[in-house]
């Protein structure tokens, strides 16, 4: 790990007047400075920030504030009564330990756990643009087969953040200029495209302060599903967040995200189309699924998400409108 410059800001405004990079439970950042993979020159330690409180919303939906450890907003019970997707979405990542340490804004945050980003020997555009992709032509079992581009085919790890896309949280920013941002999360994470170094929409010194959830959607049924090499401790093959709204024998809303196929949290417009005014049929939940993967594209090795995640959505859609 190389040498760095350490403050402890006070308040929101300091942090981001501070100049340099935030840390406050540190479990993905830390593990990145000591492979030299990323080497900032100041830490500004945002960890004392009045930011760890979860609050009621005038709409009925909460506010979540960006030091709220990841174990407290599992826990919460209004979490769990209202958005049991994100409880349950939580408590499939990590583990104890890191969850008790780890942050809601911190987890938004994390880089991918692609071998060659975190390999500095080996050859990779997010962390140095232009020297190109060993991941394409190397072992790319964990990595993505939606939104990837000729520059990285990385998947994003999260499980929280899967899950607050079916949600459609607010991201809440204050800027350095001193400004408020509210970043759907949809418009947050980018697409690797030619910059896949740039991964989400935050300018540089901005801060996540919160993130709003909306009202719950009434008498929705939530799920959260994990696919995995191992029961804990291990990063999605496959997951998917699901918010169904089921009314007369029909589908009467559908939000579906998804992890592990793609370098940002998926959530594809086309595939609750398919299934919102319909039957729970077989015949519904395959057109799902076709619009899912209608552009997908295996590397290989994880040629086999492509069959996975078909069978994922069709049986938690199983589950979801039962």
């Amino acid at each position: 790990m190389r040498t760095f410059a350490y403050s402890r800001a006070e308040s929101p405004q300091g942090a981001v007047a501070a100049g340099g990079r935030f840390i406050a439970g540190g479990t993905n950042l830390l593990d990145l400075m000591r492979l030299e993979v990323e080497t900032p020159e100041r830490l500004v330690d945002i960890s004392r920030l009045d930011l760890a409180r979860i609050e009621e919303r005038a709409d009925g939906g909460l506010t979540i504030g960006a030091l709220v450890p990841n174990s407290d907003l599992a826990a919460d019970a209004r979490v769990i009564e209202r958005y049991e997707v994100l409880s349950r979405a939580l408590l499939a990542g990590a583990s104890g330990q890191l969850r008790n340490k780890a942050t809601t804004g911190g987890n938004l945050l994390q880089r991918t756990r692609c071998y060659y980003f975190y390999d500095t020997a080996a050859r990779c555009n997010k962390r140095a643009p232009g020297s190109g992709c060993d991941a394409r032509e190397g072992f790319n079992r964990i990595h993505a087969i939606l939104g990837t581009s000729d520059q990285c085919i990385a998947t994003h790890p999260g499980d929280m953040p899967v899950a607050m896309q079916a949600l459609d949280a607010v991201i809440v920013t204050l800027t350095p200029g001193g400004d408020r941002r509210r970043l759907p999360i949809s418009d947050f994470y980018r697409l690797p495209g030619n910059t896949p170094q740039v991964e989400t929409a935050l300018k540089p010194g901005e801060l996540i302060t919160h993130v709003e959830l909306p009202a719950p959607v009434p008498g929705a049924r939530h799920l959260y599903r994990k696919v995995r090499d191992r029961a804990s401790y291990a990063f999605a093959l496959v997951s998917l967040a699901g918010v169904v709204r089921m009314e007369g024998g029909r589908i009467a809303s559908a939000a579906l995200a998804f992890g592990g196929l793609a370098p940002r949290p998926w959530r594809d417009p086309a595939v609750e189309a398919a299934l919102v005014g319909k039957a729970p049929t077989a015949e519904a939940f395959a057109d799902a699924a076709e619009a899912l993967l209608k552009d997908a594209r295996g590397f290989g090795h994880n040629d086999f998400k492509l069959p996975l995640a078909r069978r994922v959505l069709i049986a938690a859609l199983r589950d979801l409108t039962a």
